[in-house]
């Protein structure tokens, strides 16, 4: 015979639903701390984007010591044991041969003058042959090349386009075209160590950035979709091409 005390089964069930709402502290620690690092990680990212945002309003009046891509060749420079020579001198556009300038803006932004930092004309003719299984041709303006090279150097990912494009208007705000332009053609890249009009136009045609020629400007800017693999000398049908629509355009 059973003599066991009778238990309410409501008594059995409150004791087993009270355990089942006992919870772990460490459960709960551990989603508070992915919480907090995720917080800190947005925090991290907007001082980020304020700090990049605040250095292109400074830009309008303070010529940049160095970029991104200036950096990372650097870097590469040393991790493969290699020597590196940088050439860097900031001249004012007014320095800068009217021939460069239209050549550049020819050659890598035509609407420079149209847009809003952003060509959509250019990104959808570009969009439509990605769809189409061409060429992948690029639509980035000069504002768009100047911010990469000022933040980002030369990797390419989608977040670096996202966060690239939301400085891209900052930029245009900030600094103006004629700024924009002066920049982009100091900055960038125009071969080994070689950084800005200036230096590009002492290394390859040993002369200054004042006096270059149309046909040379044309060559020298022929150069700029790959700095570290052309030469001036080789770009003969891209010259003509550069040339051509410099003349379209009236210049």
């Amino acid at each position: 015979m059973n003599t066991e005390p009778y238990q309410p089964l409501t008594s059995t069930f409150r004791k087993s639903s009270s355990r089942s709402r006992f919870r772990s502290p460490f459960r709960s620690l551990g989603r508070l701390s992915i919480r907090s690092a995720f917080e800190w990680l947005v925090i991290a990212v907007v001082a980020l984007w304020l700090l990049a945002a605040l250095t292109l309003v400074a830009a309008r009046w303070i010529d940049p010591p160095t970029t991104a891509v200036h950096i990372e060749r650097r870097f590469q420079a040393w991790i493969n044991h290699k020597p590196y020579r940088e050439t860097y001198r900031f001249i004012p556009l007014s320095e800068i041969s009217p021939n460069l300038q239209h050549a550049v803006i020819a050659a890598e932004d035509g609407r420079f003058y149209e847009h809003n930092g952003f060509d959509w004309k250019q990104i959808q003719i570009a969009a439509e042959d990605d769809m189409e299984g061409g060429r992948s041709r690029g639509a980035s303006t000069i504002t768009q090349q100047l911010v990469k090279n000022l933040f980002f150097g030369t990797n390419r990912s989608i977040l670096r386009k996202g966060a690239e494009a939301t400085l891209v208007p900052v930029a245009e705000l900030a600094l103006g075209k004629q700024r924009i332009l002066e920049l982009y053609l100091n900055v960038v890249e125009w071969g080994p160590g070689i950084y800005g009009a200036d230096a590009a136009c002492h290394y390859w045609d040993h002369s200054g950035a004042k006096t270059v020629g149309r046909e040379q400007a044309a060559r020298l800017t022929a150069i700029l979709p790959a700095p570290l693999k052309r030469k001036p000398e080789r770009m003969n049908h891209y010259t003509e091409l550069i040339v051509e629509r410099m003349r379209q355009m009236g210049w």
